[in-house]
């Protein structure tokens, strides 16, 4: 029962998500115009970048985990998408782990935790870079919007937590091996052990933040391909800035509710891009348009590779 309970709930909280946005609605109808406009071919690409998004995190994981068991790219598709639907579900989307350790053997889940983890901060060391790079180019940009200049103090201190979070999460992630020690002597009473395989040491973690810094690459496509469809007046530089701001906000700030991310997403968004544009429609349906189509649509494929296990293993 899994697999429909979570369908049912996700359409659910769905639709009271965007039942509590403002405005979604006109969102909704402006992203159905774009659809028979002559620049519906973005909206296409969209899609299709979602695909190669996903597909990245499959191809990182998947390498990952090799050393532990030997998994095709379409099995690690499939567990990435179950992950992304039990994410929707959890604190921090924490619920990831739990969708790929399903399309794992049984007895090497736990070893996979490790692994799995040092994916999660490829991502994230190279969303805090990101960040502190865009926040640097905020400061840039003082005389010629004022707004930031009026934001100059928080955009310091933001910086300063960004940077000083990624020396630490950057030391962590090429020294993996003290942490787990740490998290292996809580594990001991219950006769458990994680450990990083032996292959994981710097040639390795470099390639995995480069496939991370690749995704972060489409990440920026998708945003740059909405903000030109919906006619919103930013340079690309503008929504580097933007995007990357917004992407460590929404790292910093912990969401505890079921699906908060579009609540957080649409806030962090019209307070970030608002100083670039005074088209709040625009950063509202750009907001709907990447939560839609990167997290809520593969979420619900992801629920029905959840179902077709249970199936299976009824069988």
């Amino acid at each position: 029962m899994v697999g429909p309970a979570l369908l049912v709930l996700l359409f659910y909280t769905t639709s009271r998500q965007l039942q509590h946005q403002s405005g979604w609605k006109a969102s909704i109808n402006q992203m159905k115009d774009a659809l028979s406009g002559k620049q519906q071919w973005k909206l296409y690409a969209m899609f299709g970048l979602m695909w190669v998004n996903w597909g990245l995190e499959a191809v990182k994981w998947r390498f990952s985990i090799m050393p532990l068991q030997r998994i095709g790219f379409l099995q690690a598709y499939k567990a990435i998408l179950a992950g992304a639907c039990i994410a929707c579900f959890t604190p921090n989307r924490v619920g990831e782990y739990l969708g790929r350790m399903l399309f794992v053997d049984n007895e090497k889940k736990i070893m996979s935790v490790a692994p799995t983890i040092v994916c999660s901060m490829a991502q994230m060391l190279v969303t805090l870079l990101a960040g502190a790079a865009g926040l640097i180019l905020f400061s840039h940009f003082r005389t010629q919007f004022s707004e930031i200049n009026r934001l100059a103090p928080y955009i310091n201190l933001l910086l300063l937590i960004t940077v000083l979070g990624a020396f630490v999460l950057g030391t962590l992630y090429f020294r993996f091996d003290p942490m787990l020690a740490l998290i292996n002597r809580w594990l001991k009473k219950y006769d458990k052990d994680i450990s990083i395989p032996e292959y994981f040491r710097n040639p390795i973690l470099i390639k995995l933040l480069f496939i991370s810094l690749i995704r972060y690459g489409v990440f920026l496509l998708q945003y740059l391909l909405l903000f030109s469809l919906f006619a919103i007046d930013v340079s690309a530089i503008q929504v580097f800035m933007g995007v990357s701001v917004m992407f460590v906000v929404m790292a910093i700030v912990p969401s505890l509710t079921l699906l908060t991310d579009l609540g957080l997403r649409w806030q962090a968004g019209i307070q970030i891009f608002q100083l670039f544009t005074s088209n709040t429609a625009g950063i509202l349906v750009v907001s709907l348009g990447i939560w839609l189509i990167n997290l809520i649509i593969p979420a619900l494929i992801g629920s029905l590779l959840i179902l077709r296990i249970k199936l299976f293993n009824n069988r």
